[in-house]
């Protein structure tokens, strides 16, 4: 059974850092897409990084050169290193997997999220 858990949300101030995990059970990352997508307040779902099992990456275009996909395949765990925060990153975060690798922002299944709120 896939399950995927979050943590590592919080509060941080323009221009500041925060690193989200996601720890990864019932697959291994060696055989499957894995990344985060974000939803903020009366948003639809919006693709934030994309890692491949062949070290592949993929950002979303808001994201890119500000946010660091990386994982670590012994302890099944991704994480989301974001720098350079800006207001419009507020949103309920999600880690997910992909239903057609990081070809395209399909999600298949989702954690329940980490919020990340950055003030002004």
């Amino acid at each position: 059974q896939v399950q995927l858990v979050e943590s590592g949300g919080g509060l941080a101030q323009v221009g500041g850092s925060l690193r989200l995990s996601c720890s990864a059970s019932g697959f291994s990352l060696d055989y499957y897409s894995i990344g985060w997508f974000r939803q903020g307040p009366g948003a639809g779902r919006e693709g934030v990084a994309c890692l491949g099992p062949d070290r592949a990456r993929r950002y979303g275009d808001s994201v890119r050169g500000r946010f660091t996909i990386a994982r670590d395949a012994g302890t099944n765990t991704v994480y989301l290193q974001m720098k350079k925060l800006k207001p419009e990153d507020t949103a309920t975060y999600h880690c997910t997997t992909f239903s057609n690798g990081c070809y395209e922002w399909s999600f298949d299944y989702w954690g329940r999220g980490t919020q990340v709120s950055v003030s002004s």
